[in-house]
């Protein structure tokens, strides 16, 4: 065998494995965290404030509660679904950020599907940020944006961050943004 087949063949199941293999599944996740980028603020002066917090939702156990309980704290709002692999790229950023924020920041991870799925993708992927459940259909201070999307409320409910796309949250940028959110 010439090196230049061998090089095709190792070429050939390279780009195979990346579409067919768990390998493959890694490597996109990897790809797109790469193109993400750091969300862009709101300028003060162009801040919409939600106004108001009735927000039906299921914590991990399906238990309601509502979004009020927030009111007045920082509060990070992500969509995101299992199925969408930018979901979980960005998922592993908003991890990072949730290690360091739990304890001051309110977190919503939302998603619409059903409790197994999120279970199963929740273990493999190895998450502890808690799971918000989402009612279709409810009243919402929040547009429901397609995942992956993200909010970023500051104490008084004025929206600092919305991000319709993929977004690389585990930055210097974000963590002084938050650390100064949490001071105000």
């Amino acid at each position: 065998m010439s090196k230049k087949t061998l090089v095709n063949v190792v070429l050939i199941v390279a780009v195979a494995s990346f579409f067919v293999t768990p390998v493959g599944y890694y490597g996109k996740v990897w790809l797109n965290k790469i193109f993400a980028k750091t969300p862009t603020v709101i300028a003060v002066e162009n801040r919409e404030k939600i106004k108001d917090y009735e927000w039906e939702l299921k914590d991990p156990n399906w238990n309601v509660f509502n979004f009020n309980k927030s009111k007045g704290k920082v509060v990070f709002v992500n969509f995101w679904a299992s199925w969408r692999l930018p979901c979980a790229a960005e998922l592993q950023e908003i991890q990072e950020v949730y290690n360091k924020y739990k304890d001051t920041v309110d977190f919503y991870i939302i998603t619409n599907e059903e409790r197994a799925p999120v279970e199963e993708f929740m273990i493999k992927n190895k998450f502890t940020f808690p799971v918000t459940y989402l009612f279709i259909g409810k009243k919402s201070p929040l547009e429901i944006l397609e995942a992956p999307a993200s909010y970023l409320l500051n104490k008084k409910g004025e929206v600092v961050i919305k991000e319709l796309d993929i977004a690389d949250w585990d930055n210097n940028t974000i963590d002084t943004l938050l650390q100064d959110l949490i001071k105000e």
